[in-house]
């Protein structure tokens, strides 16, 4: 919500990937970092197989060069783990299934084989997540701090421009973030 003022969380659009009664966990994913996935490849040392390939490839699915893609700051906890968020889900060594097209995982696998041009057709790579605890993401929705979106397309996050996620998330619900006011009245 506009009125949610901690600077890790103000103007975040994220991606609840698991809500339970034990916490919650998701990625932002309109906050980019300063890194490729090129870099990050590069320091985690999976330098790309054949970068001319995966061009190829990736040019077919209408997507740049892979080393071009952006990490992006998924959240404050863990900030030194990666987690790629991808469609088709895929089989890979840690993988939490969102739905039939979407995974999250946490594994280096899917790092390796995307560096080789296996990797999933469309992916998302972020250091770090945010996290809730016991009952504690429930006690701020309740609070009207967050505004929720039904996560049934990804196109926000695979095909929408970052700069543009915060306002394209409030639009899905017929909203402009301009004319919303952080204030909850009660009759």
């Amino acid at each position: 919500m506009p009125s949610l003022t901690d600077p890790q969380f103000n103007g975040t659009v994220i991606y609840l990937a698991e809500h339970t009664p034990s916490g919650a966990m998701g990625l932002v994913v309109n906050r980019p970092s300063e890194m490729s996935l090129a870099t990050l490849f590069d320091r985690i040392d999976l330098p790309p197989a054949n970068p001319e390939a995966i061009s190829v490839h990736r040019a077919k699915l209408r997507y740049g060069p892979i080393g071009d893609e952006i990490v992006y700051l998924g959240g404050p906890v863990q900030t030194d783990r990666g987690f790629v968020l991808h469609e088709p889900v895929g089989k890979w060594n840690s993988t939490l299934v969102l739905n039939d097209v979407t995974g999250l995982t946490s594994s280096r696998d899917i790092l390796e084989a995307a560096a080789c041009g296996r990797g999933p057709d469309r992916i998302f790579v972020s250091l770090g997540y945010a996290g809730w605890g016991e009952g504690q993401l429930d006690q701020e929705l309740a609070a009207n701090a967050w505004l929720t979106v039904p996560a049934t397309d990804t196109s926000l996050i695979f095909d929408i421009p970052v700069d543009q996620r915060f306002a394209y998330a409030f639009r899905l619900l017929g909203i402009d973030p301009l004319h919303f006011s952080g204030a909850a009245g009660h009759a």
